[in-house]
């Protein structure tokens, strides 16, 4: 290897997503380049984690200068018409979920645009070679793995709402098992024409047409044209000499995590995560406006957990870096998907519309032509000693919870694998109860102590999110993928 060169890494979802990514950067592909062909996999073979009619966020960070966010997540129709909604209850085993599905909870797609405008900024290599990999797992088929049949059975409700669907996901004559070979060829072909001729695929062509022919869409032919990428300043802040960037407005995720590393004292124990969680959600609910990273803010939860330490009482994926030096995370999302298959396409769109983690007041709660705020959060961390972490996760509302306490556990020193290993907790209220997983005495013992009913689960799960990470440091590469998802590492 050249004096020059650095080593390269990919931790992702899935080991064909990962393999792709890797084999990119090994043919010296940019980090971008590497995002792309590992999205596009995900498309195939993560197919309710990741659509090409959801959304997402890249991070990008070279290896000297500031950090990118393009934000490629999706936007609410322009205007309101009749439209066809469902409900179903998503079972994770200790806890239930609501989601609304339906040609009516469907939001103007992102991903499809960020990704050919991130390849316009950054790419080498051609689309049709990016897609490729992604091609040809569709067409011959891919094997299912234990976790995609776990997420199968999880949103089952969702995959077999109707027969088109069902066939879809193989899920026509049963449930989806680990195992099964599932192939998708008419999703093939829509990739493979993609990289031809482009985005406009996706918001005026023959694909645009085929999503607007479904009964009780809200979107029309105008929310897709005029759908475009942004390119965003990230929102930054420092924690003991580490730049941390995240996601800025209007993702509420990067000012939640934010606010939670700044106000943070350097101990991290289960009643100061506890405590921080619940004053952020209680902060969120008393604001009609997403929170913004003030310092008034930081300073109210630091005197809250100041004194609290004193009584001592969903989504896939991507982190890369390339032989350039530069880091990428990719986090995209297809809701939960909307049950329904856009014809001739093997695409399943996103159910945003329906997420109530996006819109607490409901699938009609949304207003026109915005944004829609969003909890993904891929973040770039510069360590002082000059090291670049790329991490993101997946896990709906136990993103902000996964990251801070993996970020918070990272910057106190320990190793990278350590950080994304530890147990977490997570709460949706901020009076609620605590979800949490297992860890050593000490850790369980302060579980118990919790002013709040504590469910511990006995396990590892997927439900506390999915830390995808890479690391470049002087010294090589690190990459570490989470267990919880089923990730995979390559470096």
């Amino acid at each position: 290897m050249k004096a020059d060169r650095h080593p390269v890494a990919a931790a992702c979802g899935h080991p064909l997503t990962t393999q792709a990514a890797h084999d990119v950067l090994c043919a010296g592909g940019s980090a971008v380049d590497a995002c792309i062909a590992a999205a596009l996999m995900a498309c195939v073979v993560e197919p309710v984690l990741a659509g090409p009619m959801g959304g997402g966020f890249m991070m990008l960070c070279p290896a000297q200068g500031s950090a990118r966010v393009l934000d490629g997540f999706v936007q609410t129709p322009r205007r309101r018409i009749p439209a066809e909604v469902h409900s179903i209850e998503a079972d994770f085993g200790d806890t239930r979920q609501i989601f609304h599905i339906g040609p009516g909870t469907i939001a103007t797609p992102g991903l499809i645009p960020m990704l050919f405008e991130a390849h316009a900024r950054a790419g080498r290599m051609s689309m049709p070679d990016l897609a490729q990999p992604a091609v040809t797992a569709a067409r011959a088929g891919h094997v299912v793995t234990t976790f995609q049949a776990e997420v199968a059975r999880i949103t089952s409700p969702i995959l077999s709402h109707i027969p088109a669907t069902a066939q879809r996901f193989g899920m026509a004559k049963g449930p989806l098992q680990a195992g099964d070979h599932l192939c998708t060829p008419d999703l093939a072909d829509a990739l493979e024409v993609l990289a031809i001729e482009g985005a406009r695929l996706f918001t005026e062509g023959e694909v645009a047409q085929a999503l607007l022919s479904l009964d009780g869409i809200a979107l029309t032919g105008e929310d897709l044209r005029r759908y475009a990428p942004r390119w965003r300043e990230p929102l930054h802040m420092s924690r003991h000499g580490w730049d941390v960037a995240l996601t800025p407005s209007p993702s509420i995720g990067g000012t939640q995590i934010a606010l939670m590393l700044d106000a943070m004292p350097q101990e991290v124990t289960p009643a100061l995560l506890h405590r921080a969680q619940a004053e952020l959600l209680d902060l969120r609910a008393q604001s009609s406006d997403p929170l913004t990273f003030d310092p008034a803010l930081v300073a109210q939860l630091r005197r809250t957990l100041a004194g609290h330490a004193a009584r001592q009482r969903g989504t896939t994926h991507i982190s890369v870096t390339d032989r350039g030096g530069m880091g990428a995370a990719l986090t995209l999302s297809n809701g939960t998907g909307a049950g329904v298959i856009v014809p001739g396409t093997g695409i399943m769109p996103n159910n945003m519309l329906g997420e109530e983690d996006l819109l607490p007041g409901g699938p009609e709660s949304w207003a026109p032509d915005v944004r829609l705020a969003s909890a993904m959060c891929p973040m770039c961390l510069r360590a002082p000693d000059g090291s670049i972490t790329m991490m993101g996760s997946g896990g709906s509302s136990r993103i902000r919870t996964a990251l801070s306490q993996t970020a918070l556990h990272l910057i106190a020193g320990q190793p990278l694998e350590d950080a994304v290993m530890a147990p977490r907790l997570h709460l949706d209220i901020a009076n609620g109860p605590v979800m949490a997983e297992p860890g050593d005495e000490c850790w369980t013992d302060a579980l118990h102590d919790l002013p709040a009913d504590v469910t511990i689960w006995p396990e590892r799960s997927m439900y506390f999110g999915g830390v995808h990470a890479v690391r470049s440091t002087r010294g090589g590469v690190t990459a570490v993928a989470d267990p919880r998802r089923d990730g995979v590492a390559l470096t």
